[in-house]
Protein backbone atom coordinates (compact mmCIF):
# COMPACT_ATOMS: atom_id res chain seq x y z
CA UNK A 1 0.00 0.00 0.00
CA UNK A 2 1.22 3.27 -0.68
CA UNK A 3 0.82 6.38 1.18
CA UNK A 4 1.06 9.47 -0.86
CA UNK A 5 2.20 13.12 1.17
CA UNK A 6 1.29 16.46 0.58
CA UNK A 7 4.05 18.18 -1.56
CA UNK A 8 5.97 20.90 0.90
CA UNK A 9 5.97 24.53 0.42
CA UNK A 10 8.98 25.32 -1.92
CA UNK A 11 9.52 28.62 0.01
CA UNK A 12 8.94 26.99 2.88
CA UNK A 13 10.50 24.61 5.66
CA UNK A 14 11.75 21.07 4.33
CA UNK A 15 12.58 19.14 7.33
CA UNK A 16 15.51 17.35 8.02
CA UNK A 17 17.23 18.13 4.77
CA UNK A 18 17.06 21.15 1.92
CA UNK A 19 15.18 19.48 -1.37
CA UNK A 20 15.26 22.08 -4.02
CA UNK A 21 12.10 23.40 -4.83
CA UNK A 22 11.86 21.52 -7.96
CA UNK A 23 11.81 18.34 -6.30
CA UNK A 24 9.47 18.89 -3.53
CA UNK A 25 6.97 20.37 -5.73
CA UNK A 26 6.47 18.82 -9.17
CA UNK A 27 4.40 22.14 -10.66
CA UNK A 28 8.19 24.15 -10.10
CA UNK A 29 10.65 23.75 -12.92
CA UNK A 30 14.47 23.91 -12.00
CA UNK A 31 16.61 26.16 -14.03
CA UNK A 32 17.30 23.75 -16.18
CA UNK A 33 13.89 22.45 -16.73
CA UNK A 34 12.63 25.43 -17.28
CA UNK A 35 15.12 26.28 -20.42
CA UNK A 36 14.83 23.50 -21.59
CA UNK A 37 10.61 23.46 -21.89
CA UNK A 38 11.44 26.98 -22.98
CA UNK A 39 13.30 25.85 -26.11
CA UNK A 40 10.39 22.75 -26.63
CA UNK A 41 7.24 24.35 -25.84
CA UNK A 42 5.21 27.97 -25.56
CA UNK A 43 4.81 28.64 -22.21
CA UNK A 44 1.35 29.83 -20.69
CA UNK A 45 1.53 33.38 -18.73
CA UNK A 46 -1.13 35.69 -17.58
CA UNK A 47 -0.60 39.52 -17.45
CA UNK A 48 -2.79 41.98 -15.56
CA UNK A 49 -3.09 45.58 -15.61
CA UNK A 50 -3.82 47.37 -12.67
CA UNK A 51 -6.39 49.79 -12.39
CA UNK A 52 -8.04 52.21 -10.21
CA UNK A 53 -11.74 53.30 -10.02
CA UNK A 54 -14.16 56.05 -9.75
CA UNK A 55 -17.08 55.94 -7.54
CA UNK A 56 -18.82 55.12 -11.12
CA UNK A 57 -16.81 52.01 -11.87
CA UNK A 58 -14.85 53.99 -14.68
CA UNK A 59 -11.08 53.84 -14.90
CA UNK A 60 -9.44 56.72 -13.48
CA UNK A 61 -5.94 55.04 -13.31
CA UNK A 62 -3.52 52.27 -14.66
CA UNK A 63 -1.16 51.19 -13.04
CA UNK A 64 2.50 50.22 -14.52
CA UNK A 65 5.31 48.96 -12.84
CA UNK A 66 8.80 50.40 -13.35
CA UNK A 67 11.44 47.48 -12.81
CA UNK A 68 14.95 46.73 -13.04
CA UNK A 69 15.89 43.52 -15.57
CA UNK A 70 18.33 41.03 -14.98
CA UNK A 71 20.79 43.42 -16.66
CA UNK A 72 20.33 46.51 -15.32
CA UNK A 73 17.91 48.26 -17.66
CA UNK A 74 15.30 50.01 -16.13
CA UNK A 75 11.93 49.56 -18.07
CA UNK A 76 8.32 49.63 -17.99
CA UNK A 77 6.09 46.48 -17.87
CA UNK A 78 2.82 45.11 -15.92
CA UNK A 79 2.06 42.36 -13.92
CA UNK A 80 3.37 39.20 -15.44
CA UNK A 81 4.02 35.72 -14.48
CA UNK A 82 3.50 31.60 -15.84
CA UNK A 83 0.73 29.60 -15.07
CA UNK A 84 1.73 26.43 -12.68
CA UNK A 85 0.72 23.38 -13.57
CA UNK A 86 -2.38 22.46 -11.78
CA UNK A 87 -3.26 26.19 -10.79
CA UNK A 88 -6.28 27.67 -11.82
CA UNK A 89 -6.09 30.83 -14.15
CA UNK A 90 -7.50 33.10 -11.33
CA UNK A 91 -5.46 31.85 -8.87
CA UNK A 92 -2.01 32.14 -10.87
CA UNK A 93 -3.19 35.98 -12.03
CA UNK A 94 -4.48 36.40 -7.63
CA UNK A 95 -0.70 35.60 -7.08
CA UNK A 96 1.30 37.75 -9.83
CA UNK A 97 -0.64 40.69 -8.77
CA UNK A 98 -0.21 40.15 -5.05
CA UNK A 99 3.46 39.18 -5.92
CA UNK A 100 4.39 42.75 -8.17
CA UNK A 101 2.06 44.65 -6.13
CA UNK A 102 2.12 43.63 -2.35
CA UNK A 103 -0.58 41.55 -0.60
CA UNK A 104 -2.73 44.84 0.31
CA UNK A 105 -3.28 45.68 -3.20
CA UNK A 106 -6.74 44.14 -2.65
CA UNK A 107 -7.53 43.24 -6.63
CA UNK A 108 -10.96 42.65 -7.77
CA UNK A 109 -11.01 39.06 -9.62
CA UNK A 110 -14.26 37.63 -10.56
CA UNK A 111 -15.18 33.86 -10.14
CA UNK A 112 -14.50 33.07 -13.43
CA UNK A 113 -12.02 35.73 -14.94
CA UNK A 114 -12.19 36.28 -19.01
CA UNK A 115 -9.10 37.99 -20.54
CA UNK A 116 -9.78 40.87 -23.02
CA UNK A 117 -6.92 39.63 -24.90
CA UNK A 118 -4.48 36.82 -25.39
CA UNK A 119 -0.97 37.81 -26.71
CA UNK A 120 1.85 35.77 -28.69
CA UNK A 121 5.58 36.31 -27.53
CA UNK A 122 8.06 35.26 -29.66
CA UNK A 123 11.87 35.11 -29.56
CA UNK A 124 11.87 36.45 -32.78
CA UNK A 125 11.41 40.34 -33.30
CA UNK A 126 8.94 41.40 -36.26
CA UNK A 127 6.47 37.65 -35.22
CA UNK A 128 3.93 40.08 -33.95
CA UNK A 129 3.99 43.18 -31.49
CA UNK A 130 5.10 41.09 -28.99
CA UNK A 131 8.85 40.00 -28.18
CA UNK A 132 10.47 38.07 -25.54
CA UNK A 133 14.20 36.93 -26.74
CA UNK A 134 13.50 33.94 -24.12
CA UNK A 135 10.65 31.89 -25.14
CA UNK A 136 7.72 31.97 -27.36
CA UNK A 137 4.94 32.32 -24.60
CA UNK A 138 1.00 32.73 -25.16
CA UNK A 139 -0.69 35.47 -22.58
CA UNK A 140 -4.03 35.46 -21.20
CA UNK A 141 -4.51 39.44 -20.58
CA UNK A 142 -6.72 41.10 -17.99
CA UNK A 143 -7.83 44.49 -16.39
CA UNK A 144 -7.56 44.19 -12.42
CA UNK A 145 -9.33 46.66 -10.34
CA UNK A 146 -6.98 46.76 -7.51
CA UNK A 147 -8.68 48.94 -4.25
CA UNK A 148 -5.61 48.73 -1.69
CA UNK A 149 -2.53 49.90 -1.24
CA UNK A 150 0.42 49.14 -4.14
CA UNK A 151 3.83 48.15 -2.75
CA UNK A 152 5.77 47.06 -5.74
CA UNK A 153 7.54 43.82 -4.73
CA UNK A 154 10.10 41.37 -6.65
CA UNK A 155 12.12 42.82 -8.83
CA UNK A 156 9.59 45.88 -9.53
CA UNK A 157 10.59 49.05 -8.07
CA UNK A 158 7.58 51.12 -8.13
CA UNK A 159 4.10 51.47 -9.11
CA UNK A 160 3.38 54.82 -11.37
CA UNK A 161 -0.59 55.74 -12.11
CA UNK A 162 -1.18 57.09 -15.32
CA UNK A 163 -4.43 58.79 -16.61
CA UNK A 164 -6.02 56.78 -19.70
CA UNK A 165 -4.62 59.50 -21.64
CA UNK A 166 -0.98 59.37 -20.59
CA UNK A 167 -0.92 55.53 -20.55
CA UNK A 168 -1.85 55.75 -24.60
CA UNK A 169 0.76 57.99 -25.08
CA UNK A 170 3.70 57.36 -27.52
CA UNK A 171 5.71 58.07 -25.39
CA UNK A 172 5.12 55.35 -22.58
CA UNK A 173 4.53 52.55 -25.33
CA UNK A 174 8.60 53.43 -26.16
CA UNK A 175 9.13 52.99 -22.10
CA UNK A 176 7.64 49.31 -22.22
CA UNK A 177 9.03 46.29 -22.84
CA UNK A 178 8.35 43.26 -25.16
CA UNK A 179 5.55 45.36 -26.86
CA UNK A 180 3.11 45.67 -23.83
CA UNK A 181 2.67 49.06 -24.82
CA UNK A 182 0.45 47.84 -27.71
CA UNK A 183 -1.23 45.35 -24.90
CA UNK A 184 -2.28 48.28 -22.64
CA UNK A 185 -3.61 50.06 -26.01
CA UNK A 186 -5.94 47.07 -26.21
CA UNK A 187 -7.06 47.33 -22.42
CA UNK A 188 -8.01 50.91 -22.72
CA UNK A 189 -9.85 50.19 -26.40
CA UNK A 190 -11.46 47.16 -24.44
CA UNK A 191 -12.66 49.44 -21.22
CA UNK A 192 -13.90 51.98 -24.26
CA UNK A 193 -11.16 54.43 -23.32
CA UNK A 194 -8.81 55.10 -26.32
CA UNK A 195 -9.86 57.91 -27.98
Amino acid sequence: MTVRTPDPDPDGDFGFEEVPPSQANPAWLSDIELEEARRRLPMLYVEGIPVRTDGYGQVTEIGVLLRSTPLGEITRTIVSGRVRYGETIRDALFRHVENDLGPMAFPLLPPQPAPFAVAEYFPIPGVSAFHDDRQHAVSLAYVVPVTGTCEPRQDALEVTWFSPEEAASDGLAAEMEGGRGTLIRQALAHLGLLR
